[in-house]
Formats: C-alpha cells, structure tokens, sequence
C-alpha cells in the first residue's frame, strides 16, 4: 500500500475566490474522485482550523494500492483537472508518498 499526503497552503484570493472559500472548493473536487478511479483505496480531505504561523491550509491524505495506481492516480484525466484548478490557487505544495 501507498500513502500519498499533500498540503497547500493558498493565495488570499485567485479564481473569483478567497482562500478560504478555494480550499472547501478543493475538498469537494479532490473527494469526489472517490470510487472513481482504480486503485485508489481512499482519499480525504482536511482543512485547517489551526490558522498558525507553520500551518498549510489544505491537507490532502490518500491510500493507494501500490506505485503504480498512485502513477495511474497522478495521471488520471479527473485528477489532472483538480490539480490544473489547485495549481491556479496555491503558493505552495508540499507532498510525501510512501509505502507500508
């Protein structure tokens, strides 16, 4: 199994939109792939209430079958438009995958 974990954090305000309004906005997107793409076991969206100087605004943690669904996932046209509306609204990105 693969974990694939990303956190954001966003810009004040892109695409008609505050930051706080683009990460509910990237929660229902990034949550609708759920059962949609093979190889992907699970995936939620969390965002942060913490609102500290070290905080993200966006945390994204996924479980993937192995490597390959996890490349299949990175590459799958649905997820590739999330990530084309994510990539739009961030400053920065951070991500860690790793096996168990």
């Amino acid at each position: 199994m693969v974990k694939h974990i990303v956190f954001w954090t966003l810009k004040d305000s892109a695409e008609g939109r505050f930051a706080h309004q683009n990460a509910k906005e990237i929660k229902k997107r990034l949550e609708a792939l759920n059962g949609r793409i093979p190889g992907l076991i699970k995936l939620e969206v969390g965002i942060d209430f913490g609102r500290t100087e070290a905080s993200a605004d966006v945390a994204l943690y996924s479980e993937l079958s192995d490597r390959n669904a996890l490349n299949h996932y990175i590459n799958h046209p649905e997820h590739l438009a999330v990530s084309d509306f994510v990539g739009k609204i961030r400053h920065d990105r951070t991500v860690v995958d790793y096996e168990i």
